[in-house]
């Protein structure tokens, strides 16, 4: 499975669509993705995990070392996430608590 990626700039947040599997294969192609947005100026980014089938450590250290990317800049790296199987993963590797994940585009929190 391949994973695709496509952004829109919602009131000046930028929105990163992943669907696929983000794995030790993929995840570079997220990670060089999250590296541009940030070099030019965007510090202010969502990940919507909605159509990911699969995610693994590797994809964990992508979004984490994207999130540092952000935060040296002051700005915020957000998911959006409802399947309960990611959600698991977030909460058993204690990264629920690291980032704000909502259930929905319009900003609403999933629970965590």
């Amino acid at each position: 499975m391949d994973l695709t990626l496509s952004t829109r700039e919602v009131d000046g947040t930028t929105i990163v669509a992943v669907g696929g599997e983000i794995d030790v294969y993929t995840a570079p192609k997220l990670r060089d993705q999250i590296t541009s947005l940030v070099a030019a100026g965007n510090y202010r980014i969502v990940i919507d995990l909605e159509a990911v089938e699969f995610l693994d450590s590797t994809g964990l250290g992508v979004l984490v070392g994207g999130l540092k990317k952000v935060r040296s800049h002051d700005g915020s790296l957000e998911l959006i996430c409802t399947q309960d199987r990611l959600l698991k993963i977030f909460r058993i590797t204690g990264l629920a608590k690291v980032f704000t994940i909502h259930d929905s585009p319009d900003g609403s929190r999933a629970a965590g």
